[in-house]
């Protein structure tokens, strides 16, 4: 279920009460802004394009694919149409250009539905995005965060989300994904809406 309006009033009280740092945290960043994006493809395809490299590096990458695409737009039948070369034209590694054409052929033969996987359980949805190259399970829970607005969702490899615990919580170390997993128990099932207070509290 997408993330509305009550979700966020409830995730932020029960946030606050159960968890005084994640308290402080709510006051300094202020309120909930994620607003999920609707094109599942092009998010998917900007998440492989943004692997390992810069935000603006990213962004400019996408915008050179958009301008090579035309009006058809980040489509997958638009990206089918392209072949290596091309894509490393706009500036996509030969790697990446493999994920981005596996992820297009999956998509535009149907063999991964996208607005049917959207009715899945987050963990169905990881399954299936995860057989793509290129695809991890990061990937997927990004996806299930900032395309679908899956409200219980813990990235606990995410870098941002343990340095994030590690400043906030005052650790010695980069906690381990077991160590978040018992400290987001009290988040639950709004983990989501807590990781993304953690990534905002870097820059807060």
């Amino acid at each position: 279920m997408p993330i509305s309006a009550q979700h966020i009033r409830s995730a932020q009280t029960q946030l606050k009460k159960s968890d005084p740092q994640m308290r402080e945290i709510i006051r300094r960043v202020g309120p909930f802004t994620l607003r999920p994006k609707s094109d599942h493809f092009q998010m998917l395809a900007n998440s492989i394009i943004s692997q390992q490299i810069s935000v603006a590096a990213a962004q400019t990458i996408s915008e050179r694919l958009l301008e090579r695409v035309g009006k058809a737009g980040m489509t997958a039948a638009a990206i089918t149409k392209l072949n290596l070369e091309q894509l490393r034209e706009v500036g996509i590694s030969r790697q990446k250009g493999t994920y981005l054409l596996d992820l297009a052929q999956h998509v535009d033969t149907g063999d991964l539905d996208l607005k049917r996987l959207a009715r899945k359980s987050d963990d169905e949805i990881i399954e299936q995005l995860t057989v793509v190259k290129g695809i991890g399970v990061w990937t997927a829970q990004m996806f299930l965060i900032f395309s679908l607005g899956r409200l219980d969702v813990l990235p606990i490899g995410d870098y941002g989300i343990r340095k994030a615990i590690q400043k906030e919580y005052e650790l010695k170390e980069l906690p381990s994904p077991k160590e978040i997993e018992l400290l987001a128990q009290p988040w639950r099932p709004y983990a989501t809406i807590a990781s993304w207070y953690l990534w905002q509290s870097l820059d807060a």
